[in-house]
């Protein structure tokens, strides 16, 4: 009774991990946790805040100022004076402890009129700087989907590896029993099971090291995905390709929604802001200042008046124009106009290496298919000789060493059947990449 109560719990335990162990963590989910888990990504949400907070009304200069202040005197003094008549002087006068108090408080409003339009162009650059920091953003989540989709298939690309790997350390071993019965039967040399064990031995340490490489691959994608997630997951290895039609769909493409080209642009747009906003210098500005004070004093009997008390309103407006600041103002048009010309310079540069770029990207994936389709049919070659070569190995019409070389001939042409459906993926993924359709995928 223990006996099978045992064997139960054997079988759920084994049952349960079979659960676990097929886990599947799909493309799709692994770009999901990194868009909220990714190191890179938060950094660059958290600039994209900044940014934005720096768009806020708030921090352009537009709205009044307006401050208190309040404060109180005391002084306590020993004072001598002397009072006249009429021309007379009098006979000096000694006070001590001549007390004097004074209060005062006031509400102050500054406001700028006008500034010669600077605040209204600082204002547009900031928005326009909020907008290239949602490109920079944008980059970093780009960058971050090639990064993961790089180690993602470097992961599945072992895990087929080691799925072909372990077939071959099966027939290994299997062509181990077969060249040990043969020996015992002295139907064959005691040279073959040794060779054959040989065989079977890398195999084993070949299927052991790609297994040690899969898991590495499964934790440095983790870093990518920001998780600490148990490398017993498995991933997708099926590859589906989309349809790029031609160079010229995707060249277009390219010069409308490439992330870097349109940083360019907006550091264009950014340095024509800062032009205008250096003129604006040129310019008069009108302030207008109000006030409203309090203020309130008690004088010691030395004094002419008793105590006074004063409240009212001021308001003013204050135009000022600097007609010449040495030269300050002109440097700085000057400067930004430079750096527009190289904001254009670099624009123009961006654009010629981008073409070139994508010229190279375009023949590869070209390459990458035409190796992809040329490596399926020597996988089919390569199998179909395999398979002749068990048949006739069993009936003792090949060689240990021919069908030796069949095996590894099949293991590598799958091996680089696998290297060719990687490549030819990553190769549409950076097209995809500088044509600003990355994110837009499907997976």
């Amino acid at each position: 009774m223990n006996i099978k109560k045992n064997s139960l719990v054997v079988i759920v335990l084994l049952f349960s991990y079979s659960l676990i162990a097929q886990e599947v963590l799909t493309k799709k989910e692994a770009i999901e946790i990194a868009l909220k888990n990714n190191y890179g990504i938060k950094i660059a949400n958290n600039n994209l805040k900044v940014s934005n907070n720096n768009t806020s009304i708030y921090n352009t200069g537009f709205l009044p100022t307006l401050s208190t202040s309040a404060g109180a005197n005391y002084r306590n003094e020993n004072q001598e004076i002397t009072r006249q008549v009429n021309g007379q002087k009098l006979d000096p006068e000694k006070i001590k402890g001549a007390v004097t108090k004074s209060y005062n408080a006031s509400v102050n409003l500054n406001y700028t009129i006008f500034d010669g339009l600077g605040r209204k162009y600082n204002y547009q650059r900031l928005k326009e700087t909020y907008n290239l920091t949602k490109l920079e953003a944008r980059e970093t989540i780009e960058n971050t989907y090639l990064q993961i989709f790089t180690l993602y298939f470097q992961v599945a690309r072992l895990t087929e590896n080691s799925q072909n790997l372990a077939e071959v350390l099966k027939i290994s071993k299997e062509r181990v029993k077969r060249a040990e019965y043969q020996y015992e039967y002295g139907q064959s040399s005691k040279l073959a099971f040794l060779n054959a064990k040989v065989d079977m031995n890398n195999d084993s340490i070949i299927y052991i090291n790609n297994k040690q490489q899969l898991l590495n691959a499964k934790r440095d994608l983790n870093i990518v995905l920001g998780t600490d997630k148990d490398v017993s997951y498995e991933v997708e290895t099926t590859i589906s390709f989309q349809e790029l039609k031609n160079f010229e769909d995707i060249y277009n493409k390219t010069k409308e929604n490439n992330v870097s080209l349109k940083q360019r642009k907006k550091n264009l747009a950014i340095n024509d802001l800062n032009i205008k906003f250096a003129k604006s210098n040129y310019l008069p500005t009108l302030d207008l200042t109000s006030s409203y004070n309090w203020n309130q004093s008690e004088n010691p009997s030395t004094s002419f008046l008793a105590g006074i008390n004063t409240n009212g309103l001021n308001a003013g407006l204050r135009l000022s124009w600097n007609v010449f600041d040495g030269g300050i103002t002109k440097t700085r048009v000057t400067n930004a106009k430079i750096t527009q010309e190289n904001q254009q310079i670099l624009l123009e540069q961006q654009e010629e290496t981008l073409k070139n770029t994508l010229k190279n990207s375009w023949g590869n994936y070209q390459n990458q298919l035409f190796v992809l389709k040329v490596q399926e049919e020597n996988v089919l070659t390569s199998q179909n000789n395999f398979d002749r070569t068990l048949e006739r190995f069993k009936l003792g019409q090949v060689t240990s060493i021919e069908f030796r070389q069949a095996q590894l001939n099949l293991l590598n042409t799958k091996a680089s059947l696998n290297n060719a459906k990687y490549n030819a993926k990553l190769s549409e993924i950076q097209l995809l990449q500088l044509s600003g359709e990355i994110l837009n995928m499907n997976f």
